[in-house]
């Protein structure tokens, strides 16, 4: 598992700057040479070692949540930790305990914690890393959201990156779904290692089993921008309504890797980087199969490298991503320490085999109705009693992950409470 995504979302520059100075980025051949290289980097295989989270945050005005985020403001908490997508001179230092900070469009604050090996280092630099921002803004007058989005101000870009100008330009048409997804919401996301070669496509299918019960127990996004969604998840409502192409769960398949690797060659470009000044608008309909073999539009541009097909991955807003690990997307943003819950469940159903034989077993019946988790949660019979069984199963489990005794009580305490109000 890498420490962070080698082309981070917000920082697309990266990928230019990356090429400018490699010059002999491989050039792909052909389709097949594409999804090979597809397989390798986005499904590595050996055995689970690693752990890691991804914390989003809206952020708000303590003395009113309603106010305007003033990026200055936030630039003056969080000091030389600043990233570089705000303030270009910022040095962009790490929190004390290692994690890389990011900001998402409309100034969500990301922690993007190292990977540990094992959930109990993990809790401890997360633990320390969100403490000490969470004191650096509470000292500028700021706090940390508790919902996957925001529940009192409409979605406004705040970030000045032609990756996200040409994100909202191609979201518009579609609906208001990708500036709400792109500016008001945040989420957990929980990142394990992909496992042994023989592991892999049940581990996938297991991780996108547990995701509507998942959803629907840690849904916490039902108001936004003042009023009533209808939907206990508006965060996933908004990330559907943005483009299916690159948002809809995969399936489950003996050969995840190459299934990804022909999913990905058949998406159409989002975003293009260029040089300045021009737009990062691509081509419409343009996939990157097409700019392979130079159809279309695609015969203007420069044949496309490994370089453009890993900046062309960080496009893909599916529940549960494979970068190398599978990072797991469908949650939304915990208040304060509580992302530990979900991910020592999520950590627990994928300790043993034989458990993700078995939440494979309890997730069956609801493993495809994602829509009904996000707008019923646990108020739908169905996904609800599959919760239940996914949180049994799990907190049996709990003694796997290597957490204090006092700690794991907590946890299954607060688990089954949850299922079982």
């Amino acid at each position: 598992m890498t420490a962070v995504r080698d082309f981070p979302e917000n920082t697309g520059s990266a990928v230019r700057q990356a090429k400018a100075s490699n010059r002999t980025a491989r050039v792909l051949s052909d389709r097949a040479a594409g999804e090979a290289y597809v397989a390798s980097v986005c499904f590595k295989h050996g055995p689970p070692r690693l752990l890691g989270v991804e914390l989003e945050f809206i952020v708000h005005y303590a003395d009113d949540p309603r106010r305007p985020l003033n990026p200055d403001d936030l630039a003056a908490a969080l000091g030389d930790h600043t990233p570089r997508t705000l303030r270009p001179e910022s040095p962009a230092e790490p929190l004390p305990g290692g994690s890389p900070m990011s900001l998402e469009p409309g100034c969500q604050v990301e922690i993007s914690a190292l990977p540990q090996p094992s959930l109990r280092e993990l809790v401890e630099v997360v633990s320390a890393d969100l403490a000490y921002l969470t004191d650096r803004l509470a000292g500028h007058g700021l706090r940390l959201g508790e919902h996957g989005i925001d529940a009192f101000r409409p979605p406004v870009r705040r970030l000045q990156t032609e990756r996200y100008a040409a994100m909202e330009r191609r979201f518009a048409p579609i609906g208001d779904g990708g500036i709400t997804m792109m500016a008001a919401t945040a989420g957990l996301q929980i990142c394990l290692d992909a496992g042994e070669a023989d592991q892999v496509a049940a581990r996938w299918a297991a991780v996108h089993a547990a995701g509507p019960p998942l959803l629907a127990a840690f849904a916490n996004s039902r108001r936004h921008a003042g009023r009533d969604t209808g939907y206990a998840s508006a965060r996933w409502l908004a990330v559907m309504r943005t483009e299916h192409v690159r948002t809809f769960a995969a399936s489950a398949s003996p050969d995840p890797a190459a299934d990804w690797a022909e999913r990905i060659l058949d998406t159409p470009l989002m975003v293009l980087p260029r040089q300045r000044p021009q737009p990062w608008d691509a081509p419409e309909g343009v996939s990157f199969a097409d700019w392979i073999a130079g159809r279309g539009a695609a015969g203007l541009l420069d044949p496309p490298t490994e370089d453009d097909l890993a900046y062309h991955l960080t496009t893909m807003f599916t529940p549960v991503r494979p970068q190398g690990y599978l990072e797991v997307r469908y949650l939304d943003a915990q208040p304060g320490q509580q992302w530990l819950e979900p991910t020592a469940l999520l950590t627990a159903l994928l300790a043993r085999p034989s458990t993700v034989d078995s939440l494979l077993e309890v997730c069956e019946p609801v493993a495809d109705r994602w829509e009904c988790a996000a707008k019923f949660g646990l108020d739908d019979p169905e996904i609800a009693a599959a919760a239940r069984k996914v949180i049994d199963l799990a907190c049996a489990e709990l003694g796997t992950v290597g957490l204090p005794r006092e700690q794991l009580s907590q946890l299954i305490e607060a688990a089954q409470a949850r299922v079982r109000a």
